[in-house]
């Protein structure tokens, strides 16, 4: 009844159950590592002193941004230059935009710098003149993934979708920092913009959809043990209705 099974038909369906059901469990064995390398990071941040505490730095001896340094209190001189809001940016559950002026610092590149955060129709208040000394958080650049970021572009002059430097290249005949701050102390009409945490040290969606992804790739493992005995369990029907000759 189960000479089927020497079939090349079956050598094959065989095989390829042999090979997908120990990658589906390494998938899903890495996936839980992922989500777990996320937990370990997190409880890491949380037992960390807050950045904002800690001395502040030159903004050049801060730099890369990364896990350590991200809301790092910077320090850069220079004048400011143009400006430009940054829209639909979401603070205490209001929309507004993001004051973005560029600094022009004494070693030639251009900062970034959000002066703060200004409501709908409000506004915008002129940067001061002459030479600044600007402290604010050190923050990465932002990507098309960061939460309100407007990465297709096709805003009006004078906006800007997504605070990075790759955004900026085009619209600032200097070169831009691949990084920039959020200012402790914000004009008046402006409200400060709080500092984001580092990227992967937090518990967002992101991490729980890598839990979802060992789901999946478990349940997959499982699926293909069910379809195999599905499978097979038709073949002997099969076998057995040809034999009483159905």
């Amino acid at each position: 009844m189960y000479r089927f099974l020497k079939t090349p038909r079956w050598w094959g369906i065989n095989v390829f159950v042999l090979l997908a059901i120990p990658f589906c469990l390494f998938m899903g064995t890495w996936q839980m590592g992922k989500f777990e390398d996320r937990v370990d990071t997190h409880r890491e941040a949380e037992r960390a002193p807050d950045p904002g505490t800690l001395r502040t730095e030159p903004l050049d001896d801060l730099l890369p941004v990364d896990k350590e340094t991200s809301g790092r209190h910077a320090e850069a001189s220079g004048r400011y230059g143009q400006q430009f809001l940054v829209p639909d940016r979401e603070l205490d559950g209001r929309r507004g935009s993001y004051v973005l002026t560029m600094l022009k610092t004494d070693a030639g590149k251009s900062l970034p710098v959000v002066r703060g955060w200004l409501p709908a129709g409000a506004q915008v208040p002129a940067p001061p003149s002459g030479e600044v000394t600007v402290v604010g958080a050190l923050q990465a650049s932002e990507n098309a993934g960061t939460k309100g970021v407007h990465a297709a572009g096709g805003l009006p002059e004078g906006q800007l979708g997504m605070i990075s430097a790759s955004a900026l290249i085009n619209l600032v005949t200097d070169e831009v920092y691949d990084a920039w701050v959020t200012v402790v102390d914000s004009p008046a009409g402006l409200t400060p913009v709080p500092a984001a945490a580092a990227a992967g040290t937090s518990l967002d969606l992101k991490a729980f959809q890598n839990l979802g992804y060992t789901a999946e790739w478990f349940v997959f493992a499982g699926f293909v043990v069910f379809m195999w005995f599905r499978l097979l369990r038709r073949e002997m029907e099969a076998q057995r209705d040809e034999a009483l000759g159905l």
